[in-house]
């Protein structure tokens, strides 16, 4: 007799001990736990705290600190320079700033020149020469400058001692003129050092005079504004080397690469140049840089004769130097 089939057990989880169904709301965060892509994120807006009429002025001030920043830095290095207030701690400004601000020459040169260069733009806009107030307040009575400094003031000027590098090599004129059409070309605002760059190029090409000097002429050094040639103001030397926009020209202390503005030849005879070519060449050769200064000092003075000869006194004097320190020339 057949049986009659067996009933099977229904298979339970143990959520079903639970009867309540899913609400809408748990459907919905099934959903989203599956689809975050189509969640909703609520951002709450956070109101924008605007600057008071005071702090509006400390940010223009402290901005202003930070744009003339390189300025300052070179002012202040030319006067610690030219006071000598170096003196009571180190021998050379050099050793200085080495030193305190670990500076290299070049660096500071930069600095001086590039000051030298805002203060030429600055005269040229407001016909009068101006100095920026230090943070001491020596020059409180001349604060207004100060806004003029940076991107705020009615006077767009240099923020960067990169941005006037490449006018260190002009004429204040130049320099005023090249910078104003910088800030042209930058649509009114602070140039960056590529545009004064490309500015200054095109001002030399078109202005490009021919190098007209030759090779043992005696010329004197024009420093002007030049930092590099700080203390060779007056020197005499021999022209070494024509180049397109400079010479190279030996002094009594070595060869300089100088710009033709800074050049003015002595128009000597051939013969009076020859003469001062062997000066130099004997002067050259007694110099070294572990000279006694009172030596260095001497060989500087012959350095800046404005004549085509030495005298007795002065000729005996080299022949000293000559003798003492085993350079002497045999003629």
């Amino acid at each position: 007799m057949t049986k009659p089939p067996r009933k099977r057990n229904k298979a339970t989880s143990a959520a079903s001990s639970d009867s309540t169904l899913p609400d809408d709301q748990d459907l919905e965060d099934i959903f989203l736990e599956e689809n975050p892509a189509s969640a909703t994120i609520t951002v709450t807006a956070v109101e924008v705290e605007e600057l008071s009429e005071a702090e509006q002025r400390d940010r223009l001030h402290l901005e202003r600190r930070v744009e003339r920043a390189f300025f300052e830095a070179g002012k202040a290095l030319a006067q610690l320079r030219e006071r000598r207030l170096y003196r009571s701690t180190h021998k050379t400004f050099e050793e200085y700033c080495r030193s305190r601000f670990a500076y290299t020459h070049r660096h500071v040169n930069y600095l001086i020149a590039a000051s030298n260069v805002v203060d030429n733009i600055i005269m040229g806009t407001n016909g009068s020469q101006n100095e920026i107030p230090d943070e001491m307040g020596t020059n409180g009575s001349q604060n207004e400058i100060s806004d003029e400094m940076g991107t705020n003031g009615s006077q767009i000027l240099p923020t960067t001692e990169r941005q006037v590098r490449p006018l260190t090599k002009l004429e204040p004129s130049q320099q005023q003129e090249v910078w104003r059409q910088a800030v042209e070309q930058a649509g009114g605002k602070v140039p960056p050092a590529r545009i004064v760059k490309d500015v200054v190029q095109r001002i030399m090409e078109r202005t490009k005079v021919p190098n007209t000097y030759q090779i043992g002429e005696v010329c004197q050094i024009l420093a002007k504004d030049n930092p590099e040639l700080r203390g060779k103001g007056g020197c005499w030397g021999i022209v070494n080397h024509v180049g397109e926009f400079s010479c190279t020209v030996k002094l009594w202390d070595g060869e300089y690469a100088v710009g033709l503005q800074h050049l003015k030849s002595y128009d000597y005879l051939p013969a009076e140049c020859e003469q001062m070519r062997l000066v130099c060449d004997r002067i050259n050769r007694v110099y070294s840089s572990s000279l006694e200064e009172t030596v260095k000092s001497l060989l500087q003075l012959l350095g800046k004769v404005n004549r085509p000869y030495l005298t007795v006194v002065e000729e005996k004097l080299l022949s000293v130097l000559e003798s003492e320190y085993g350079r002497e020339i045999i003629p």
